[in-house]
């Protein structure tokens, strides 16, 4: 973190802003870079404004912020909502529109301000990515996904997560797992996306435990940045699915931290996906230090789920939907908002239908 003035004023900046939202100044986790600012006598104005799970409202006032300063430069300092909130800042800083009407694929066609993204969590790996997440006023969440919103720089620091508490230590942490499994097992994965995901996949096995139960250990808590940013290179390029379409429904319709969500319905969608590709089932399970060997492909991707559930017990994630507030009468309504996010569940190794994601939701309820 302290090269972020450095990289600022590599990047040509004169006037930046930080966008955080007010965690991030509680715990003053913005210091750092402000005085990194301040001794390349480079100007700035902190916008601790992101917002957890950011509502499109949210996001557009820190674009409005951004287009009044004047500035050339945004940072992204925080967890995911918090660097997704910056990209749009950055993006629609030289354009008009609000970040709603950018939901899609490939509708930025305009490179924005330079950005630098900042993570505070080893979770979204959005410092990775050029995706950005919000919350549209139908409560469902929606993407804006275009090649303009790739972070100019990225700087990961391990220091910056130590602050972090067990319980989103473990949400971020299964986070980072759900996008290397789901990038690992994706339609659109290839050799150099499978190579980056089980890495993280392998990091993730050894660290996350650690990482929450004993927050001070600094060698956990950089295995658990680098895997993040490794899953965040995987999923960038070779996309989530089944799990995402249904946690984004979950999260939207009831407010449950991202993170949360994919950690809680990750083994129920990997028990469902595994018939479909066993072998990469195996090789993750091994990834994560199942003993395998001797075991059949069937035998060892089964090991796989097992230990997804396993870690997810370990680290005290949420079990059920019912503990989330979802009562059963919302099942349908939520499997049928779900079964319409095509764009991820076409990436799923399994076809999926609308009856398998209520399924799905009716195992994890």
């Amino acid at each position: 973190v302290e090269r972020a003035g450095e990289e600022s004023h590599r990047l040509g900046a004169g006037r930046v802003l930080i966008v955080c939202d007010e965690g991030i100044v509680a715990a003053e986790l913005d210091r750092g870079v402000r005085a990194t600012l301040e001794k390349e006598g480079i100007a700035y104005e902190l916008c601790p404004d992101a917002q957890p799970e950011p509502p499109v409202k949210s996001a557009d006032a820190v674009v409005e912020m951004a287009r009044a300063g004047k500035f050339d430069l945004v940072i992204g300092l925080g967890g995911g909502s918090a660097m997704d909130t910056a990209k749009l800042a950055a993006a629609l800083a030289v354009q008009e529109g609000s970040v709603a009407d950018f939901f899609g694929i490939n509708l930025l066609s305009k490179k924005g301000l330079p950005t630098i993204m900042i993570p505070t969590t080893a979770g979204t790996g959005s410092e990775a990515t050029p995706n950005a997440v919000f919350v549209d006023v139908d409560q469902n969440k929606k993407a804006v996904i275009s090649p303009p919103l790739m972070p100019d720089s990225a700087l990961v620091d391990p220091l910056l997560t130590l602050t972090a508490p067990p319980s989103l230590t473990a949400a971020t942490g299964m986070d980072a797992l759900t996008h290397a499994m789901e990038s690992y097992t994706a339609v659109k994965a290839t050799p150099h996306t499978r190579m980056y995901a089980l890495e993280a996949i392998r990091l993730i096995g050894i660290h996350l435990r650690t990482a929450v139960w004993n927050g001070s250990d600094l060698e956990a808590r950089e295995g658990m940045s680098r895997a993040s940013f490794y899953a965040g290179v995987s999923l960038a390029n070779a996309g989530v699915n089944a799990v995402h379409a249904l946690a984004h429904t979950l999260g939207g319709f009831f407010k449950v931290p991202h993170g949360v969500a994919n950690a809680l319905l990750l083994p129920h969608v990997i028990a469902f996906n595994m018939v479909s590709c066993p072998a990469r089932f195996a090789e993750m399970a091994y990834a994560l230090g199942e003993k395998v060997a001797g075991l059949s492909v069937r035998a060892a991707a089964e090991r796989c789920v097992e230990a997804v559930h396993q870690l997810s017990l370990d680290v005290d994630i949420p079990q059920t939907m019912r503990e989330l507030g979802v009562s059963e009468k919302d099942i349908p309504r939520m499997s049928q908002t779900a079964a319409e996010v095509t764009r991820l569940l076409e990436n799923n190794p399994r076809r999926i239908t609308a009856e398998d994601v209520e399924y799905i939701y009716r195992q994890a309820y």
